[in-house]
């Protein structure tokens, strides 16, 4: 049973990786480049922080997550505040615009995969077991 249980999670996992890979390769309208997105996604996760604190989080040098902060804040996305705890630091929020942003870039991509989807490269069976197959997905990387 084990080799049965190991031949799954490798089965998986190479494909959800091939799936997410593809899927953050192909542009999709929005104008947010991949660290842009992972620094306003991570900030709408994490709720107001500082820059700091966000490249660590992200693993990458203070100056490079800097650098795309003041690029989402020069398009409206991320604003600049008072921490409430500390008058002396900064934090950094995400906007009703960047909100949105992220919002429409998730959209697009869904969209993109629902167009692949109904192209007919899939049966009614094969649609059927993808979408039986989702929620086991999310419940798999719920308990990892």
């Amino acid at each position: 049973m084990s080799d049965d249980v190991d031949a799954v999670a490798s089965a998986l996992l190479v494909g959800v990786s091939a799936l997410i890979r593809r899927v953050r390769q192909v542009p999709v309208e929005g104008g947010l480049t991949m660290p842009e997105r992972n620094a306003l996604s991570r900030l709408e996760r994490s709720g107001p922080t500082t820059s700091s604190a966000l490249a660590r989080e992200a693993q990458i040098t203070a100056q490079a997550m800097g650098a795309t902060l003041s690029t989402l804040r020069s398009q409206g996305l991320v604003e600049r505040g008072p921490d409430p705890d500390d008058g002396r630091r900064v934090v950094l929020t995400v906007t009703e615009a960047g909100r949105q942003a992220l919002k429409d870039k998730r959209n697009a991509r869904a969209e993109l995969v629902a167009r692949v989807l109904s192209s007919g490269a899939f049966t009614p069976k094969e649609l059927k077991q993808l979408g039986a197959a989702a929620p086991l997905l999310e419940r798999l990387a719920q308990h990892i």
